[in-house]
Formats: structure tokens, sequence, C-alpha cells
């Protein structure tokens, strides 16, 4: 099953590039959910880190502050190979923490501290601002242009991206074993269940792009049955009829259409909608995903099928180098952003990172 080959929206490629050749050409920053509270028994770190994954960096703080891996919290997993910020919580209940500047390095520089009451937990961010740099760029400057602006306009369609699925897919094969009763570690099974899930989400938002139907009106207009989210939230609603007002609000990216987080239940949806959502599953293996998935005690939860960059600018340095800036909700990928552009070269081959390390997702794992 090639859990990541999916259709564009907005044509075919205008450029083709290399990302990651350093690691400074992809820089993220995660945009805080909330202010420390000054108080508590866990300090707040802003890091920022230089070629290291998020998982190494808390082992990093856990030895410094002489505590668990698990008294260590964080919001999202971050890149490898980029430059990063993002805050950490440590938990140092009745006790002061060590002097900081042991912790300092040429890899991961503190930038702030903080008392705070609670640990930090997986998903509280409000997005995170990207700058990535293209380099070696081929295309028509001209399109590429006009694509940049397209995207900007029109935002784009919500996939998850391929490091979801591990180096070739492989996460999709491991979560069918583990389905038919192999043995996971608890953190393995829920990157796997979140493959899985991700896998048949990005089949069905395949099947509404190749219709046109994927911003929520389709060459025939509106689909019937249709499941909307407010921008910004998970907060969901409908199927409701079409209306003026609903329309107004599609339009000014105030709500977006829906496609399904697999599980246990009745799919939300209805008439047209729910019908391409239950072809999408059939082909092999959709249905031993949606069997282990409704098994595994999950249950049916929906995600917005488009996105859109915020604050996007871009500028060339050199003719052949693009520099792209923009901040994305929680949950999306920068690299479903460049694929719209074209061909984009990892010079680290970020699918052979496994799991969610390849890219930067704001989201919890499932």
């Amino acid at each position: 099953m090639n859990a990541f080959a999916h259709p564009c929206a907005h044509g075919d490629a205008v450029l083709s590039a290399r990302i990651r050749c350093i690691p400074e050409d992809f820089r993220v920053e995660e945009v805080d959910a909330f202010e420390p509270s000054g108080a508590g028994e866990h300090l707040l770190l802003r890091i920022e880190k230089r070629g290291m994954n998020t998982a190494y960096a808390a082992k990093r703080i856990a030895a410094w502050a002489g505590v668990s891996e698990s008294a260590v919290g964080y919001a999202g997993m971050k890149d490898r190979h980029a430059v990063t910020r993002q805050r950490f919580s440590v938990h140092l209940p009745g006790r002061d923490a060590p002097d900081v500047d042991t912790l300092q390095a040429d890899d991961l520089i503190v930038l702030e501290q903080a008392r705070h009451a609670r640990k930090l937990p997986r998903g509280a961010l409000a997005g995170n601002r990207f700058e990535v740099t293209l380099r070696e760029v081929a295309g028509d400057a001209q399109a590429i242009e006009a694509r940049l602006q397209q995207i900007a306009a029109q935002g784009l369609p919500n996939y998850f991206g391929v490091q979801r699925f591990g180096h070739g897919g492989g996460n999709i094969d491991a979560a069918l074993a583990m389905f038919e009763g192999r043995r996971m570690r608890r953190d393995q099974r829920g990157l796997l269940l979140s493959a899985a899930r991700s896998a048949l989400f990005n089949r069905v938002l395949a099947a509404r792009v190749e219709d046109g139907s994927w911003s929520g009106r389709g060459p025939a207009g509106p689909l019937a049955g249709e499941v909307w989210m407010l921008d910004g939230s998970r907060s969901v609603f409908g199927p409701e009829p079409w209306s003026e007002a609903l329309a107004a609000r599609v339009a000014a990216f105030d709500l977006h259409p829906t496609g399904p987080l697999w599980g246990a239940g009745e799919l939300r949806s209805a008439g047209m909608v729910a019908a391409i959502e239950q072809a999408a599953m059939q082909p092999a293996p959709g249905p031993r995903l949606c069997d282990g998935l409704s098994r595994a005690g999950l249950r049916q939860e929906r995600r917005a099928l488009r996105l859109r960059p915020q604050a996007m600018r871009w500028d060339w340095p050199e003719q052949d180098i693009l520099r792209l800036q923009f901040q994305l909700l929680p949950g999306a990928y920068a690299t479903v952003v460049l694929a719209e552009l074209g061909d984009c070269e990892d010079a680290h081959d970020a699918t052979a990172t496994a799991g969610r390390n390849g890219d930067v997702t704001a989201g919890p794992a499932v």
C-alpha cells in the first residue's frame, strides 16, 4: 500500500529543488498556546537545537536535571535535520534546577526559562512557524510565483506527510502485523495507530482532490452529507443543508470540509460524502486497517481536508534559491506545502527517520 503517493490540487510540478542541505535551511519555531504560570513544580525551557531530534533533546535535558525521561514533557516532535525552537518542561518538585549554563552547548541553547504549574502535554501549542530554503531551484520563475500565490490564496489539501508512514511506508506493514497479534511497545503502538489512520485519511483526501471537491465545492457544486470543521479548532458540525451563509464561511476559510480519522462507530458524514469515504476504504489493505483501528478502541473522529498557510511570504536570495516563510496550524506538515510546488529532494531523506521525527507536526500521535 503506497500510503503517501497522492494527487496535488494545483496542477503539475512547477519546480525541482533540494531541501535540508544544511540544518539552517529548515527552521521551525513553535507558536506557544499559553504563557508560563510563573510558579509550580515544573521548569519550562525554551530551547534552540540544531541537528537533534526532540526525543534526544529530552534525553539530554533529563540527564542534566537528574530526572527520568518521563519527567520531561514537550508539545510536538521536531525534525533532526533542522534548526528548531521549542519548549520542554522538567518536573522538579521541591528542588531548584541545576545551573542552566551546564546544559548549554553548540547544538542546544537555552533561550528562556520559567516556572510552570503543569507538565507540558503533547499538542499544547498554537502551531509552528517555518522558514524553508530551497536550493538548486529549477523551473519557470513566473510559474513558480503563480503557484505560490495560488497556495496562499486557495490553500492546499491537508495530507499527512510521508514522515508519518516510516521508511518506504513500513509503518503500515507494521500496523497490520500489530493488528494480527504482534506485540509492540506502547510508544510504537501509538505511532502505528497514527500511521494507519493517516493512510486511510489520505486515501479519502486523494479521492476528493481527484473529483475537485477537497475545498468544499466540486465542479458540480457542494457535496451532500459534508461534515465541517471550524478553522483552528477540532469543533465539527453537520451534515446540514447548503446555504449562502455556509458558502460565505467556507469561502472565508472559517470552515473546512473534513475526512475521517477511522475508528469504531458510524461515519458522521452522509450522502455522497459518506459514499466517497466508504469507497476509499475498500482497496486492500483498507478493510484490515479499518477493522484493526476499530478493535484498538479508537473512535471515529474528523480532520480538515483543507489547509491554508498563514503569513505566507517568499523571496529569492539568489536566482536558484527560494526562501519560504509561513505558519501552520497544529497537525499540518510543511513538506505537504512543498509537494504542491514540485519535486523537492530531501538531502537527508526524511522518510529514513522513523515515524514523526522526520517532519514537524504539532498534534497528538493519534
